[in-house]
């Protein structure tokens, strides 16, 4: 089992899912605040590898919701840049594992790396239900219950 460092947004409905499916398949979750975390660009930059730009912004951010940042027409050294000012604009989670990083929660990489089968037969329900769900996007974006202001069916989260 591994020890699996864990970036998330405190609170994040899907975040819980994500931990709650680690922790089934026998690994230790670290948890961590990533809009407090002290972010270099390197160390950003770290855990996006070969994945285009647009693949590295959370796609709920009211930023990029509202159209002021649009992730396929932005430079690297510039997303950087942004993320570091507004960490919402981080897609999550960040995940670290020994020497290797990832970003957000596809299901088929997680268990072909790290595993996310089951350890015991009695979570099997449990990690089957989680793995059947979208565990990329963000959980609340419609319907939410936050205090923002926006014109009337216009949701911008």
């Amino acid at each position: 089992m591994a020890r699996v460092i864990f970036y998330e947004k405190p609170g994040c409905k899907g975040g819980t899912k994500q931990k709650t499916l680690l922790t089934a398949a026998g690994h230790e979750v670290v948890a961590y605040n990533l809009l407090t975390e002290p972010w270099t660009a390197e160390r950003l930059r770290s855990f996006f590898g070969d994945r285009p730009v647009s693949e590295w912004f959370n796609r709920t951010a009211r930023r990029v919701q509202s159209g002021e940042i649009v992730p396929e027409q932005i430079d690297a050294d510039t997303a950087l840049l942004q993320m570091l000012r507004d960490p919402l604009l981080i897609r999550r989670p960040l995940i670290e594992v020994g020497d290797r990083r990832e970003v957000g929660f596809d299901v088929q990489l997680i268990d072909a790396w790290i595993g996310l089968q089951p350890v015991d037969e009695s979570l099997k329900e449990i990690s089957e239900n989680l793995m059947s769900q979208d565990l990329q996007s963000c959980s609340h974006k419609h319907g939410h219950k936050h205090e923002h202001k926006h014109e009337q069916g216009s949701c911008k989260h």
